[in-house]
C-alpha cells in the first residue's frame, strides 16, 4: 500500500474565492440571485465532502493532471501549502450541486485520493 500525500486545507475559503463563484455564477443566475447565494455561502458553516462524492454530485467531468490550473495545485499540495475550501450551490432547478469555486482543486485532490475529505461550504 502506497502512502497518500498529506493534503493540507485551509479553515475558511480565501476572501478571492467569493468574486470567483460570483463570476461563474453569474452566467447561470441573475444579479439578485447570485447575490443572495454568496451572502449565504459567506455565512454557511464549514462542512466536507468525499471528493468522489463531490464528482458524482456535480456530473462534472475531471480535468486530467496535465490542467495547467490542476498541475499548480497538485503543487501546492505536493509543497505542504494549504488549500481553500471549496464553495458548492445545490441547483433548485436540478438535483446537482454546482462547484462555484474549486473545480482545479477538487480535480487535483481527487487525482491524489479519491476519498479524501475536502472542505467545504455548501448552500
Amino acid at each position: 500500500m502506497t502512502e497518500k500525500t498529506p493534503i493540507r486545507w485551509l479553515t475558511e475559503p480565501e476572501d478571492h474565492d467569493y468574486p470567483a463563484a460570483e463570476s461563474f455564477l453569474s452566467l447561470l443566475f441573475g444579479t439578485e440571485t447570485v447575490a443572495a447565494v454568496l451572502a449565504n455561502l459567506r455565512k454557511a458553516p464549514m462542512t466536507s465532502f468525499k471528493a468522489k462524492d463531490i464528482f458524482r454530485a456535480s456530473a462534472l467531468s475531471l480535468l486530467g493532471v496535465s490542467n495547467g490550473h490542476v498541475e499548480k495545485d497538485r503543487k501546492k499540495i505536493a509543497a505542504g501549502k494549504a488549500l481553500s475550501p471549496l464553495l458548492l450551490v445545490r441547483d433548485p432547478a436540478q438535483p446537482k450541486v454546482l462547484i462555484a469555486d474549486g473545480y482545479h482543486r477538487l480535480c487535483a485532490v481527487y487525482s491524489l485520493d479519491e476519498d479524501s475529505q475536502i472542505p467545504c461550504k455548501i448552500v
